[in-house]
């Protein structure tokens, strides 16, 4: 059964950083790219960064240079780093997996982890 944790949101003033974590479990963590999308009020799921199997990263243009995706393939941890947060940052942050494009990634969702920018 696959299944995905994400923990480490929180309130953060603008310019702030938070660590988002996700636990996987279910599959072959270490031969799957790992994705974190987001989801804000009214707004459809977006995909934030992935990283695959061999390291190569992607990064939505708007978090560039802002947020770091990595993975620990012993843990079967992928983590989002966000630093410089922005109000257009608010949402909640979910992970999934896929082995080929992040069209294709798991149908099961974990509960998310919420992020919330507020002065």
């Amino acid at each position: 059964q696959v299944q995905f944790v994400e923990s480490g949101g929180g309130l953060v003033q603008p310019g702030g950083s938070l660590r988002l974590s996700c636990a996987a479990s279910g599959f072959t963590f270490s031969s799957y790219a790992m994705s974190w999308y987001r989801q804000a009020p009214g707004k459809q799921r977006e995909l934030v960064a992935a990283i695959a199997s061999g390291g190569s990263t992607y990064y939505l243009n708007s978090v560039k240079g802002r947020f770091t995706i990595s993975r620990d393939n012993a843990k079967n941890t992928v983590y989002l780093q966000m630093n410089s947060l922005k109000f257009e940052d608010m949402a909640v942050y979910y992970c999934n997996a896929y082995k080929a494009t992040p069209r294709d990634v798991f149908g099961s969702w974990g509960q998310g982890t919420q992020v919330t920018v507020s002065s």
